[in-house]
């Protein structure tokens, strides 16, 4: 039996991509400025203290191969072993963002631009916030610029509760997001207020429109739920989802993923709130997913809850308790199964702003059919969907070189970072 599982620690990136300049990026180190913060005791609260305590993730070969992609040393002590292949990959895409990562991973990188919004006030053109107005039914908006989410809510939810007018407002990503009350404004009526900029923003070439509920009476107390929505645009070409369900496999998406890949090429797709909420139901759904499944989870916590927040004690108090599931994920593995653990992008918590950063990101393998060792740096994410299709006996897929058809190394492909 073979099955192939992914699990993406949203925004843990591990150095500087080569052309992190051209994304005013340069310096950015998610992991690595988290392990050095928690070494210089900079990272202390009363969740926790210390070191970075990934044990498991440091026996994959997470802290070798973020100091391959950093070109620097860590403050860790390295085990004398690994269990797992590991290396790094850079990205082939133009973005920085979500759905990029997650398409190209898959097989598919975004070779085209986006479209932004500016980081001007108002960052929506009138003719946008008019259709959006009318067509929605609303009395008009609040916001109407870039802003973290947290931030623009706590600012301004109280006068949305007054008005009922939603937040609306962008970030450095190819977004459009709407937050609203889910008691007094309505889940549903959100959800349909999201619809209907899904439609105006296509002709802006906007990667997602994302729902952001949240409860609460005032600025210090607003939290924002669980039914987060995602709106993106469907994948511009197959990725391994579309191959594995064609070829009568199941694809099974625990978290947001489904909503990324506008839910194109998934057979079941499973909600979860929360980091530990997402690792339990794919525990859950791996022990019924049948051969040639396809298991498909992303962390969100790190990149929304810490990353964006600029958290540092907090992500990496994620990251230790990421860590002490991944026994329970080996306990649940049958022999045919491989893992891969990953990231989408980066979210430095030292970095100036509130944005994503444009970074390597780890690819760690493991499974009983997988001999450890490095695999070195990987030109493009889609070196994991090629990797995973070889296993599951499906055809190549037109992008990306596979890490574990072959012990070398490295297999040679070319360097498609810019």
């Amino acid at each position: 039996m073979r099955r192939a599982i992914v699990i993406v620690l949203d925004s843990l990136g591990v150095g500087a991509a080569a052309d992190a300049d051209a994304y005013g990026d340069r310096g950015a180190d998610t992991l690595g400025h988290i392990v050095e913060a928690c070494a210089a005791g900079r990272a202390n609260s009363n969740r926790r203290a210390g070191r970075l305590s990934v044990p498991e993730l440091t026996s994959l070969g997470l802290l070798d191969a973020a100091q391959e992609a950093r070109g620097a040393a860590l403050p860790a002590q390295m085990p004398a072993s690994r269990t797992g292949r590991f290396g790094y990959a850079a990205e082939r895409s133009r973005g920085k963002d979500t759905p990029s990562g997650h398409w190209e991973m898959m097989g598919l990188p975004v070779e085209f631009d986006w479209g932004y919004f500016p980081d001007t006030q108002p960052c929506f053109s009138r003719e946008l916030t008019d259709a959006l107005i009318r067509r929605g039914d609303i009395g008009g908006i609040l916001g109407n610029r870039h802003a973290s989410g947290t931030q623009i809510v706590a600012e301004l939810g109280e006068e949305h509760l007054r008005t009922l007018h939603p937040i609306v407002y962008t970030s450095g990503d190819s977004v459009l997001q709407i937050a609203a009350h889910e008691e007094r404004f309505g889940l549903e009526r959100l959800y349909a207020l999201c619809q209907v900029a899904r439609e105006l923003v296509d002709a802006y070439r906007i990667a997602r429109v994302i729902a952001r509920p949240f409860v609460g009476e005032a600025g210090s107390s607003f939290v924002r739920t669980g039914n987060r929505r995602d709106l993106a645009t469907p994948p511009h070409g197959p990725t391994l989802l579309d191959i594995v369900q064609a070829a009568g496999g199941e694809v099974i998406c625990v978290g947001k993923v489904a909503d990324i890949f506008a839910h194109r090429g998934v057979t079941r797709t499973i909600k979860a709130h929360g980091n530990r909420a997402v690792m339990d139901r794919l525990l859950e759904a791996m022990s019924a997913a049948p051969d040639r499944s396809l298991l498909f989870a992303n962390c969100v916590d790190f990149d929304t809850n810490f990353g964006h927040r600029r958290d540092v004690s907090g992500y990496a108090g994620a990251l230790e308790e990421f860590d002490a599931c991944i026994p329970p994920l080996r306990a649940v593995m049958r022999p045919g199964d491989v893992a891969v653990i990953t990231a989408d992008h980066g979210c430095d918590p030292t970095f100036p702003g509130s944005d994503h950063t444009r970074e390597y990101i780890p690819v760690l393998a493991f499974g009983e059919s997988v001999s450890p060792g490095p695999i070195g740096k990987r030109y493009g994410f889609a070196d994991i969907g090629q990797s995973l299709a070889g296993h599951l006996g499906l055809p190549a897929l037109a992008h990306g070189v596979s890490f574990l058809q072959s012990d070398r190394a490295c297999a040679a492909s070319p360097d498609h970072s810019r």
